[in-house]
């Protein structure tokens, strides 16, 4: 009995169907790599420019940025007292809509991209050394970080007050706590008498300025990438009163007399620790130094009932009132320590992180009063919220220094 015929559809489906049974396994390896963080190729490079100066320009509002949140309040990294969504700060999601716009022609700020960073720095190790403020961006930048790559492991480097693994790109990022860069501690007046007893001097703080804070020596040979920052406790009468606690500063082991005022010890200090790092970091390691931050109390200091209440950016006319030097105000201390700072790493292979004019038009990004302190904060920033753009700057200026 000869075999039924075939219908004339079958040959086209015969193909069709070998055609699927090809194509499976490349739809699968397909999905495979699009499903796969790790796996996925990275977007096309950004290409910043070195001709660009982020330094300068304006804040305008990004309607888009606002949903698009690279990291949110619930982020375990982020203080409370700079969580201003947690705490419910009026303006706290309104951080989010502001992004900075270069003036440069055609110069534009990207965002960092968390997964691109991650994968750039793969095999490296990140340390922020410097005060709260340098805290305060680490913790943003490991936020954003987070966001993408779940496989963290909290390891603290020696001397490190805090620090993360992020285990599928071995990459670490760490934060060193040091108020003045230098050694610094109590000093009482000898009973046999010295330099400064002779001086009148009872009490105050010793500061060794040729001789860096042991918090962070063990970072210069670890990280492979340095971000650094002081200022604020220079210029601290709550902390080192003129009277009471006056900064004492030493070198080479002896008393500067006549003692110095604290701006002359921070070029001495800075003079030092540039000096130091020339030889102690890591070969190839990159040095940063991270411009003043500035801080936005009106109608007096934080202990004289100071406030930063404002919901909106300031404008440039207001900006110049707040911190041109020639006004002496409260919040003059910003330009003041970048000009002991740009004079220090003149001549030096560091890298300035230029943070600070961007900085000074956001008198609304403070915690304020949400912060939880006994006064407003008006100097740390709130998270998410500022920060991230100084780290979107960081990552801008990393791919140029690599390039």
């Amino acid at each position: 009995m000869p075999p039924p015929a075939r219908s004339p559809a079958w040959g086209p489906r015969r193909r069709a169907l070998l055609l699927a049974l090809l194509l499976l396994p490349m739809l699968l390896l397909l999905h495979l790599l699009i499903s796969s963080p790790s796996l996925r190729p990275l977007p096309a490079p950004r290409k910043p420019s070195q001709s660009c100066d982020y330094s300068a320009g304006e804040w305008v509002r990004d309607a888009s940025a606002g949903p698009a949140l690279r990291y949110d309040h619930t982020c375990k990294e982020v203080f409370k007292g700079w969580n201003c969504i947690a705490n419910g700060k009026g303006n706290g999601r309104d951080l989010l809509r502001w992004r900075w716009r270069p003036s440069g022609a055609g110069c534009e700020l990207p965002r960092l991209d968390p997964r691109r960073f991650l994968d750039r720095h793969r095999d490296s190790n990140i340390g922020f050394v410097g005060d709260s403020l340098n805290r305060n961006m680490f913790v943003s930048l490991v936020c954003m970080l987070r966001g993408v790559s779940g496989e963290v492991r909290k390891w603290r480097p020696a001397g490190a007050d805090r620090g993360f693994t992020f285990l599928r790109y071995n990459l670490t990022v760490a934060y060193y706590r040091t108020n003045l860069l230098v050694r610094y501690g109590r000093w009482s007046a000898s009973p046999n008498g010295g330099p400064l007893e002779s001086l009148g001097y009872k009490q105050g703080f010793r500061v060794d300025v040729d001789i860096p804070d042991q918090t962070w020596i063990e970072a210069c040979s670890f990280h492979d990438i340095l971000i650094f920052n002081t200022g604020h406790w220079w210029f601290a009468p709550s902390k080192f009163d003129p009277i009471q606690s006056p900064m004492l500063f030493f070198e080479k082991g002896k008393p500067i007399v006549p003692p110095l005022l604290p701006d002359a010890g921070l070029d001495l200090a800075l003079q030092h620790m540039v000096t130091f790092l020339k030889k102690a970091v890591r070969p190839n390691a990159l040095k940063i130094f991270r411009t003043q931050s500035p801080r936005h109390f009106e109608g007096g200091d934080w202990n004289e009932g100071g406030s930063c209440s404002r919901d909106q950016p300031l404008s440039s006319e207001e900006v110049e009132e707040f911190f041109s030097l020639d006004n002496n105000g409260t919040n003059i201390e910003a330009r003041l320590v970048n000009k002991h700072l740009m004079k220090a790493l003149r001549q030096s292979t560091f890298r300035v992180l230029d943070i600070t004019r961007m900085s000074e038009f956001r008198a609304d990004a403070h915690p304020s009063t949400t912060g939880g302190k006994k006064h407003d904060d008006c100097m740390h920033w709130c998270l998410p919220g500022l920060m991230d753009t100084w780290n979107d700057l960081l990552a801008v200026n990393l791919e140029v220094a690599e390039s």
